[in-house]
């Protein structure tokens, strides 16, 4: 049985990831999607809600799982007895990003990663894009799974509002500093 971790953020799933999702579920037997933690990031969307957006995407998928993880994604390979790792590549710059990374992950874990080139009709699609649109009120429906629009455009809200309250407390604590 042959087991590949198909790793990212996933800020959110995008239709992208969902080609290389089930294009790696195609060439191994069980592919177990790993949503990560990155301290430098700051997501959108929570590790929580991307996992169920990313199991609801996969749903009729058999033989693939969707877990999180926070650390090493060598340890995880090692842990979960993967013998690839398969990421998508759009164009140079994903190279240019993940050759790096899968270097490393050889080295650490034994584990090599297999690149799948994306679905030509997908390549522009990237969840830092998405959620640039979305952020923008722009249509986002066409680029990602069912459900998923909606969860983005409630995230952006939310980073909206959170935004709007912490101006007002930098305001206040100014508006005090000043006071005489």
């Amino acid at each position: 049985m042959t087991l590949a971790v198909c790793p990212g953020s996933f800020d959110p799933v995008t239709l992208g990831h969902l080609d290389v999702i089930r294009r790696a579920r195609a060439m191994f037997d069980e592919v177990v999607v790993v949503v990560g933690h990155n301290a430098a990031k700051h997501p959108l969307l929570s590790v929580d809600e991307r996992v169920m957006l990313v199991q609801t995407a996969v749903v009729g998928l058999e033989g693939v799982m969707v877990t999180s993880w926070d650390g090493l994604l060598a340890d995880f390979l090692v842990r979960s007895g993967a013998c690839a790792v398969v990421k998508g590549l759009r164009g140079g710059a994903d190279v240019d990003a993940e050759l790096g990374m899968a270097l490393l992950n050889r080295h650490l874990s034994g584990v090599d990663t297999v690149f799948v080139p994306g679905d030509g009709a997908l390549a522009h699609v990237a969840s830092s894009l998405v959620k640039d649109v979305a952020r923008h009120g722009g249509a986002i429906d066409d680029l990602v799974p069912i459900g998923v629009a909606a969860a983005v455009r409630a995230a952006v809200v939310r980073e909206a509002s959170a935004a709007r309250e912490a101006a007002a407390v930098r305001e206040a604590a100014a508006a005090r500093q000043l006071a005489p």
